[in-house]
């Protein structure tokens, strides 16, 4: 149950730096949020392992650095065997925490390219298979529901299943209606699936920016939001100012109303989790 984990999980995600610059930058990044104690850091992984490389050499300074790390890992257009080795470079690090997704599609590629594993639930079947339980398996929820999804009834059968086939616990896309949350929680605890749903929590610091990535995830802004946000056009600082101020007491209600912890999608940028983070006590 939700309401019964014994502490709060916090959690911070980073993505794989494209240039040498930015991997120092995401360093300082780490170092910053890291006078935190998270949990963990997770590390997201491209479409189809296009940034598989990058994904690995940010574990790995992550790893040198002993900090707990939960790699991204998605099956799309990856064979299992590719997967399985994959699991042993993890587990021979010392690695026991996922992050189990089914991944988008590479541009370009069809339905045809999904590979051997297609589902997220055929990929925590088979760590499962070959791992028992050595990992700690998170998975994707969607409080608002996958924008691919055919109705709201199927996606919650879709993450049942993820969950039976031995998922740990979820962490959801990012979504400022609680209330969205709660009744996505609700709605699971009727279906039987108590494992611990983390929410992702999105700190504001750009709209256009995240205008474009809630258009493309399917994460609603809700219109009272959007419309302030635009109203202060260009000016960056009022933006993070009323953003850390809205996703400062989205959390606070998350918290208030028993969600088991919460997992910030940093951007590899310290500074608004942490003006959260002090806004929030923590």
């Amino acid at each position: 149950m939700q309401t019964e984990q014994n502490r709060n999980t916090f959690s911070f995600e980073l993505f794989p730096p494209k240039t040498d610059k930015g991997f120092e930058k995401m360093q300082q990044t780490v170092k910053a949020l890291q006078a935190l104690s998270p949990a963990f850091f997770s590390v997201t992984y491209g479409a189809g392992g296009s940034t598989q490389q990058r994904t690995f050499d940010t574990v790995d300074w992550l790893c040198e650095e002993k900090i707990e790390t939960a790699p991204h890992l998605s099956c799309i257009g990856s064979s299992k065997d590719e997967i399985l080795e994959i699991l042993d470079r993890y587990k021979d690090q010392g690695i026991n925490r996922l992050v189990a997704l089914r991944g988008d599609l590479p541009s370009g590629v069809g339905l045809g390219g999904l590979g051997e594993l297609g589902y997220a639930n055929q990929l925590v079947a088979l760590i499962r298979e070959h791992h028992g339980d050595y990992f700690h398996i998170e998975v994707a929820a969607y409080p608002e529901f996958h924008p691919q999804a055919v109705n709201a009834e199927k996606d919650l059968d879709f993450f049942k299943q993820k969950a039976e086939a031995g998922a740990n616990s979820a962490i959801t896309q990012y979504f400022y209606n609680p209330d969205a949350y709660f009744r996505f929680v609700d709605d699971c605890l009727r279906l039987n699936i108590d494992i611990p749903i983390v929410p992702g929590i999105m700190p504001i610091t750009n709209f256009v920016q995240l205008a474009r990535f809630s258009d493309g995830c399917g994460a609603e802004i809700p219109r009272w939001l959007r419309k302030r946000l635009e109203g202060y056009g260009e000016d960056i600082e009022a933006i993070r100012s009323y953003g850390a101020e809205v996703v400062s007491r989205l959390c606070e209600r998350l918290l208030a109303g028993g969600a088991p912890g919460l997992h910030f999608y940093t951007m590899n940028q310290a500074a608004p989790t942490q003006a959260i983070w002090t806004n929030l006590g923590l």
